[in-house]
């Protein structure tokens, strides 16, 4: 079973029904034992860094997701989620994100004929082995929508980039936490390919 996390941040509807589409049996939930018991756990996302980790905070999540990492439970972060997992951000100064992972996370700077939010299609350059993107090869595209992107502190954590202005470290990996600064769920056959190497990680092991 694959757990969404909710706190009230939206975007969970279009994560389970591409998960639905796939075959699996996604649980949007909050409560501890079932994300603790799930075979994989989801933190989607929109809007702002304080105000998520303060939802977070409310609900006693910012543990559990912390108890998830610890247990080896594969996480994947979308959007806002990705952001959540490193140390701060500028969108919110003082505020402490979870620090699961090591980066910063900035906004993206002015430019002429730059667009802020980024909002729409961009591809990505893809490195470093990432296991969400088994099977795609060359410059895939994917969605996104937000006004800050990811610094990750770790190189080897980074296995997409896309540009928009500056680098954006789109996608990382370390051990079994996984991130995505755009939105695998609206980014069509390469989105759902990607979720579903999410979906299907460990279950070779199980096979085996």
């Amino acid at each position: 079973m694959i757990a969404i996390i909710d706190y009230d941040a939206g975007n969970l509807r279009s994560v389970e029904k591409a998960l639905a589409c796939l075959g699996e049996d996604p649980l949007i939930t909050r409560d501890r034992e079932e994300i603790l018991s799930a075979d994989k756990v989801i933190l989607p996302g929109v809007g702002a860094f304080g105000t998520a980790m303060a939802q977070l905070k409310k609900y006693g999540l910012d543990q559990v997701i912390r108890e998830t990492v610890e247990q080896g439970t594969p996480l994947l972060g979308i959007c806002l989620g990705l952001q959540l997992l490193f140390e701060k951000s500028e969108e919110s100064p003082g505020v402490e994100g979870l620090g699961i992972l090591k980066g910063k996370i900035l906004r993206i700077p002015p430019a002429p004929g730059l667009k802020i939010p980024h909002i729409g299609w961009n591809s990505l350059d893809l490195q470093n082995g990432g296991r969400l993107f088994a099977g795609l090869s060359g410059h895939p595209y994917v969605y996104f929508v937000h006004s800050y992107y990811l610094r990750a502190e770790e190189p080897d954590t980074v296995k997409a980039t896309a540009r928009y202005g500056v680098s954006i470290h789109a996608s990382v990996e370390k051990d079994h936490v996984f991130a995505c600064q755009f939105h695998p769920e609206k980014s069509g056959d390469v989105g759902l390919q990607i979720l579903q190497n999410f979906a299907d990680l460990g279950k070779e092991k199980q096979k085996s």
